[in-house]
């Protein structure tokens, strides 16, 4: 059968190699290295050994994952000839991608893979570094970090530090969670003679540096408080202390029924944020909005029902499944096609539970917007009119009929006014005007406006009773051409 056997040359010199590695090496017909810059082959070379290396693809591509592929399927059309040995640094299987590309596609192609041994780089740089890895740690791929995955709390050492460009990459990557100047260590050739450890701030991690194929990065643990401040677990933590046993007595009162109210308040405070582009205090009032749901995951956990993980899972699963464009082969072309899509998906997850069309939107929300809500269902199903002309022809109607009722002092006029009010929704909505922002938005200008005349009135010296409503319509006239 056809075989490639793979071996590993360790993290250090020829001093350290295995007898039976060596062995391998030296006897190898056919001998492939990914990187000839070892410590162990300037020893071999000195003894004549032939090889064949991949640094020349290394500056061929783009991308690592390109070099990888190339690798791979250089080996494995080798390996239909002749047996391979290809050798990499440290262990076969750890840090090594184009290993795991073969041990996938050789099977493919009946060919054996034998692995052979080779001390990973871990070992010698736990040593170098004087660290424990017992406390948790982490190992990370340096051309492929992702800053979500990154836990700032426990040893970090990132691995595949090549050059100056991934370096660099680490470096941005690292500063979205940690201050500028955090120390962390450069670890070169780690358990060999060449073997180097620098200690720099973040910010110069790419600054000329020594970097090759056996650099790492390690980041020390955060032992500050407040830089775990940026770290959800934290936050988790610290709700949960709120309400544990030793929390705060008010946090520790509070009920799903008793914050209610927050939330909607919360909630109307981020808008006013978005509306005054606040930048600032929106990402305040943000935080102010995600401490509501921490708080409600955190009773929900209390009192055993659900978890915040509980929550996050729901959504993500909600999200995939119902954005198949995305995340499926379904097509969507345009946001028509997106909402069908959703809507369609949301139907079949409620099975075959028969329920009216209108049970589905709260009562809980603002009165405008629930008008708003229940006018698009009846729409969805036909009952509409297809142009706006009716629509204003009903509004008229309405105020007429709450005229009649107006002049005749009938008990029937709040009913009339609300008449015209849904009405009127009906007319924003055929418009695309959201009829409970463009209210939010009226009452805003009013007491702006409002404002401005009340603040004239305190420069005249007078009280409000000393003008007329012609000369505060004035002032009214004043703020409305200042633009307020």
């Amino acid at each position: 059968m056809k075989k490639i056997t793979i071996l590993g040359l360790g993290a250090g010199d020829l001093d350290q190699l295995p007898l039976g590695v060596y062995k391998k090496i030296r006897n190898a017909e056919t001998l492939y290295l990914r990187t000839k810059e070892h410590p162990v082959l300037r020893d071999l070379e000195k003894d004549g050994l032939e090889y064949q290396s991949f640094d020349s693809i290394y500056e061929k591509h783009g991308r690592f994952e390109e070099v990888y592929e190339e690798i791979c399927e250089t080996l494995l059309e080798a390996a239909l000839d002749t047996d391979v040995t290809y050798a990499v640094p440290g262990h076969p299987l750890v840090a090594e991608r184009t290993v795991q590309l073969l041990i996938e596609r050789a099977p493919q192609q009946d060919i054996e893979i034998d692995l052979g041994g080779g001390q990973s780089f871990l070992d010698p740089l736990f040593q170098a570094l004087r660290i424990d890895p017992i406390e948790g740690f982490q190992l990370l791929d340096g051309t492929d970090l992702n800053r979500d995955e990154i836990e700032v709390a426990q040893h970090i050492i990132i691995g595949q530090v090549y050059d100056q460009f991934v370096a660099s990459d680490v470096k941005l990557t690292l500063m979205e969670k940690l201050p500028y100047d955090y120390e962390v260590y450069i670890v070169t050739a780690a358990g060999s003679r060449e073997e180097k450890v620098t200690k720099v701030p973040l910010h110069e991690l790419d600054h000329g540096m020594e970097l090759n194929n056996l650099t790492s990065v390690y980041v020390p643990p955060v032992k500050d408080e407040t830089i775990l401040y940026k770290e959800f677990s934290k936050l988790r933590s610290i709700i949960a202390e709120l309400r544990g046993p030793n929390g705060c007595p008010w946090d520790l009162k509070q009920t799903h029924e008793s914050l209610k109210k927050y939330l909607i308040e919360e909630a109307y405070e981020l808008i006013e944020a978005i509306d005054n582009e606040e930048s600032e205090h929106m990402a305040e009032e943000l935080g102010d909005v995600l401490l509501q749901v921490m708080l409600h995951a955190q009773i929900g956990e209390d009192e055993g029902y659900f978890t915040i993980d509980d929550v996050i899972q729901g959504l993500s699963e909600k999200m995939i499944r119902r954005h198949p464009h995305v995340f499926g082969d379904v097509q969507a072309e345009n946001e028509e096609d997106v909402l069908k899509n959703w809507q369609s998906i949301k139907q079949e997850e409620k099975g075959e539970k028969q329920e009216f069309i209108m049970d589905s939107i709260p009562k809980s929300f603002p009165n405008l917007m629930r008008a708003a809500e229940i006018q698009k269902k009846a729409a969805k199903v036909g009952f509409d009119w297809k142009e706006v002309e009716p629509a204003w022809e009903k509004v008229k109607e309405e105020i007429s009929e709450f005229e009649s009722e107006a002049r005749a002092g009938s008990s029937q006029m709040e009913a009339e006014f609300g008449d015209i009010l849904f009405a009127l929704v009906n007319i924003a909505r055929f418009y695309k005007i959201d009829a409970e922002e463009a209210t939010r938005k009226t009452n805003e200008k009013f007491i702006r406006r409002f404002s401005f005349v009340e603040e004239r009135v305190k420069m005249s010296g007078r009280s409000f009773e000393d003008f007329t409503l012609e000369q505060l319509d004035d002032f009214w006239n004043e703020a409305k051409a200042k633009g307020y």
